[in-house]
């Protein structure tokens, strides 16, 4: 997506920031939980990634990774920040 033409839109974004994710990891990004500018113009994303597949799938172990997009929509970095069971809820 770099280059010298008009920004990417969020969709876009976070279409390439899943597919890059993914390579990287070598593992299936599932879904984006959140997608926000930075005050540079470029993006953060939080993407949940299924790291193991259980049978049955409630049971997968999924993790949630904040992920750095520049303006141009390349993959800056990213870091794990959390791990959880598909299906357990957060404790508030």
């Amino acid at each position: 997506m770099a280059g010298t033409g008009p920004r990417p839109r969020a969709a876009a974004v976070i279409a390439a920031t899943m597919e890059q994710l993914s390579a990287l990891l070598a593992l299936p990004a599932e879904s984006v939980s959140s997608c926000e500018r930075d005050q540079d113009g470029g993006w953060r994303l939080s993407v949940e990634v299924v790291e193991l597949a259980r049978v049955p799938d409630t049971m997968s172990l999924l993790a949630s990774y904040e992920v750095t997009v520049d303006a141009d929509g390349e993959l800056l970095g990213y870091r794990r920040t959390r791990r959880y069971e598909r299906g357990r809820a957060d404790r508030r």
